[in-house]
């Protein structure tokens, strides 16, 4: 196993909080947490390739102006290079854009930079954010942090590498059949999907998708509550974006309270599972009922939900992605090229009978978490594989036929519309991180994290950082 070596300082081992309280008594100036964090990434970041952009000079003159009184009080964060960023290189991780520089930034970036974050570095993703596995065309490929012959999944790959080895406090992420919770999972992180609408994002040219969300990453459920409280509200030009919720969610995940009862499945019914993942989750679970939990082994069904969600998949694909497939077909990522042409290839009737479907999926959730207030199941189904694998192909004897198929225990979760988090669980007998997702009904993003928070303190996992070489 090849590790790196992490040198200590002092203010990136601040937790998100901890950085924000300094900052709003004039303990530290932002300025100083930028030079700290740009010593940070010139220590550690050379082998992992987490943040291949980074704008100091950028993040010198906003730290310069930063609110010391707002919600982030001038804390440098990573943006997902999915996400523009005005006047700083946005290639989406794929080389037709590898000289792109947006005018203007994505509103998710306006609002946190309206609440007080500077933007230190862009982080990397694989292109367009398709598939679970942080390499593209663009720049080198993104290490796991605990094991640099590994991935650190994807998309949000290098938010969360960033994260595990302290380059930054917060980092920005985004969701569509795991991009948040995979890269987590992986490299023992927190990793936050909101409920759609939650947090405004755009302007997009699909406005009304529900399926992809931006949503925060953080080294601890707290630090996620409280940069989604920076993230949440209404917004103009987003007409699913709805008010935030009248208690601040940090002030939430500072009261844990441990649910009474959680439904629990190792597979949701849909996926196969590497067995020592599922001894890492259930030795997890098992800590839970010690600590009171009443574990139930049910889930709602999910049956019919690799398929609906591939045929959504597919149409999304060709909305955002078919005029580049007609100019720039030989410069996309073959699976890419295939997932927009599978969507193409698809009849209405078919598309029709996938958006029932979606709705039978949300009404079985909602009908399940009236009963047990929390869904628990494992957060991928593999631990992180070796970098030089695209995707996986087979777990457990199980043959995948898609790049995308290895992510139905997230994707299927993505179907219901209901707020998840991924928070660390364990590690393989090889030191690689495990993680597990907690499912809320639709809207409850502070009992989400209320439970998480509790479990996340049961679990005593949070925090653990990758051994130094």
């Amino acid at each position: 196993m090849q590790t790196i070596r992490l040198v200590p300082d002092d203010l990136t081992s601040l937790s998100a909080r901890a950085a924000v309280a300094a900052l709003r008594s004039g303990e530290v100036a932002p300025r100083e947490l930028v030079e700290a964090a740009l010593r940070r990434i010139e220590a550690v970041d050379g082998p992992l390739k987490a943040l291949p952009t980074v704008c100091a000079e950028r993040a010198l003159a906003h730290a310069e102006t930063a609110d010391r009184q707002s919600a982030l009080a001038g804390l440098p964060i990573a943006v997902k290079d999915l996400t523009d960023v005005a006047g700083v290189r946005t290639t989406y991780g794929s080389p037709i854009y590898a000289d792109n520089v947006p005018e203007r930034s994505d509103i998710v970036v306006e609002r946190l930079e309206e609440r007080g974050a500077v933007v230190l570095a862009k982080s990397n993703t694989p292109e367009f954010g398709a598939g679970a596995q942080t390499f593209n065309e663009v720049f080198d490929p993104t290490r796991n942090p605990w094991d640099t012959s590994r991935t650190c999944g994807g998309s949000s790959g290098g938010s969360a590498v960033a994260l595990a080895t302290r380059q930054v406090w917060l980092a920005t992420g985004s969701d569509l059949g795991g991009s948040l919770r995979t890269p987590a999972s992986f490299c023992s992180v927190v990793g936050l999907r909101p409920s759609p609408g939650r947090i405004a994002r755009g302007p997009a040219e699909q406005p009304f998708d529900t399926l992809t969300v931006e949503g925060p990453m953080a080294r601890d459920v707290a630090d996620a509550a409280l940069m989604l409280d920076a993230m949440a509200g209404p917004h103009p030009e987003d007409p699913l974006a709805v008010p935030p919720p009248a208690e601040p969610l940090l002030a939430v995940a500072l009261s844990p309270q441990l649910p009474t009862r959680i439904g629990w499945s190792d597979d949701l019914g849909i996926s196969p599972l590497e067995p020592e993942v599922r001894a890492v989750c259930r030795a997890a679970v098992d800590r839970l009922a010690a600590a009171g939990v009443e574990v139930v082994e049910a889930h709602p069904d999910l049956s019919t939900a690799p398929e609906t969600f591939q045929a959504l998949r597919g149409a999304g694909f060709v909305a955002a992605l078919e005029p580049l497939y007609e100019t720039d077909r030989d410069r996309l990522k073959p699976e890419i090229v295939g997932n927009i042409e599978l969507g193409l290839a698809l009849p209405p009737a078919r598309l029709g009978e996938a958006e029932r479907d979606r709705g039978r999926i949300v009404h079985a959730m909602a009908a399940f978490l009236r009963e047990h207030a929390i869904l628990a199941c494992p957060a991928a189904c593999v631990a992180p594989f070796p970098i030089e694998r695209r995707w996986v192909s087979e777990v457990d004897g199980v043959r995948f036929e898609s790049y995308v198929e290895w992510l139905r225990l997230t994707s299927a979760l993505t179907l219901t519309g209901c707020p998840v988090i991924a928070l660390p669980c364990g590690f393989t007998a090889a030191g690689l991180p495990v993680g597990i997702q907690l499912v809320a009904p639709h809207g409850g993003e502070a009992a989400l994290l209320r439970a998480a928070a509790a479990a996340e303190a049961v679990l005593g996992v949070a925090g653990r950082e990758p051994p130094p070489g």
